[in-house]
């Protein structure tokens, strides 16, 4: 109970501190008990939790059954994107802010559909940006994405996204523009968390169809529902005629009919659907880069290991006039596809100058081979010491018997590139009890 009433207290006191901010909160460090177990770059998984709801579209023959199992995919996705995967009933937390350059990687395997892979990476810091890449060889289906988000408090916590996706369909040529909604965090107070989603996005097709989704929500229409939507997909010759329509709740059951026979197509209930977890590489296995790899010791005092570390790289960066070059995205000035395709909302799609526009680089992908960063870690360190060595470091952080590769892997990457050398202890400190952080 003595805990209980701390967190209250420690919450309104930093709600107080935030509401004075004016301007993005992103990466604002909320109290440790807010705070969820990973990081916002492992959000894009919850895109494919229902890998055979995102290869659908790439397996149905006509246009308009396409759009249809986008809309479908794009909704049934929505529940763990805003919960990150927890139970409803557990609330939201505050994912961590992702650190530049921090990876994740997964993949989901069927039998019949054969194997989904995900590659996600923060590719900017201020603003936060974050770049996802989806994709099913099998089946022929990709989707690449970004989303910027700028948060801020006024009562509720507000995550305005700016970013999108696109869906392609390798056998029909066909692409398909997908928005990031926007989302208010409310009963914060009550201390009952939930997101809540509002305003009209489209999702747009090349071939001409259309799904304008309308989030509700309580308290924004009368009548609303909490966490209500409506939709229609129409085709942008006839947009007054629907095709096909679908209403409900995204984050518990919604209907699909098609309105001209009168006949209901389809009854979704997504608080029994199972997801499918991702499946990620050992973390013993994974790069010092992956996110799991280095969060696992999330307690504060990792934390703030990890973002010293990462302040301590961008002054380095500054000091050399060099920028960090993200592994498998690349930032464009400009999107053909997106503008060609967002003429039909203009008012629905969102991009962030600061953030700009990240497409992937597929061959940067096929191509990519650890360690990513070469033997550099997330927290400026020189990473040469496997998990197994760790525990065998004295107590100063050198491991017996190493010093002289560890000091020259130090004399390549820090002396000979002109930067100056923090000191061995600094570098080489132990992070956690059981393993180093890098």
């Amino acid at each position: 109970m003595a805990d209980i009433t701390s967190n209250r207290s420690t919450l309104r006191e930093f709600l107080a501190s935030i509401a004075t901010i004016q301007g993005d909160l992103s990466n604002i460090t909320a109290p440790p008990f807010v705070l969820a177990e990973h990081s916002t770059v492992e959000l894009p998984q919850y895109w494919a939790d229902h890998p055979s709801w995102f290869v659908a579209p790439a397996l149905a023959s006509t246009a308009e059954q396409r759009a249809l199992l986008v809309l479908k995919w794009f909704l049934g996705s929505l529940k763990n994107q805003q919960y990150a995967g927890r139970k409803e009933e557990d609330g939201v937390k505050k994912p961590l802010n992702a650190f530049l350059g921090e990876l994740f990687f997964g993949k989901w395997v069927d039998e019949e559909t054969g194997e989904t892979r995900l590659v996600a990476e923060q590719v900017s810091h201020h603003p936060p940006v974050t770049a996802c890449y989806l994709w099913n060889e099998k089946c022929g289906i990709r989707a690449e994405g970004f989303t910027q988000q700028e948060i801020t408090f006024s009562g509720s916590v507000n995550i305005k996204q700016k970013g999108y996706a696109i869906l392609h369909i390798d056998r029909y040529e066909e692409d398909y523009l997908i928005p990031v909604p926007n989302v208010k965090v409310k009963g914060i107070l009550s201390g009952a968390p939930y997101p809540e989603l509002s305003g009209k996005y489209s999702i747009i097709s090349s071939t001409g169809f259309v799904s304008d989704v309308i989030f509700e929500g309580k308290g924004f229409i009368m009548g609303g529902t909490k966490n209500g939507f409506q939709a229609r997909v129409f085709n942008i010759e006839t947009p007054s005629e629907d095709i096909y329509t679908a209403k409900g709740s995204w984050n518990s059951m919604f209907s699909i009919d098609d309105p001209r026979t009168g006949e209901p197509i389809e009854t979704c209930d997504i608080k029994t659907k199972s997801s499918i977890p991702i499946t990620v590489t050992d973390i013993l296995e994974q790069d010092p880069w992956e996110s799991r790899k280095a969060w696992r010791c999330s307690t504060s005092d990792a934390k703030s290991v990890v973002e010293e570390g990462q302040r301590h790289m961008r002054k380095l960066e500054k000091e050399r006039g060099v920028e960090w070059k993200p592994l498998f995205f690349r930032r464009q000035e400009g999107d053909a596809l997106f503008e060609k395709l967002s003429e039909v909302d203009k008012g629905g799609f969102t991009v962030g100058r600061a953030g700009g526009i990240w497409k992937v680089d597929q061959d940067a992908i096929k191509d990519a081979q650890k360690p990513y960063h070469e033997d550099l870690a997330p927290t400026g360190q020189i990473s040469d010491l496997t998990n197994d060595e760790v525990s065998t470091r004295k107590p100063n952080g050198v491991h017996e018997g190493r010093e002289g590769k560890i000091e020259e892997l130090l004399r390549n990457k820090w002396v000979e590139a002109g930067i100056p050398s923090p000191s061995l202890s600094t570098q080489l400190s132990v992070q956690c009890s059981d393993a180093s952080i890098s």
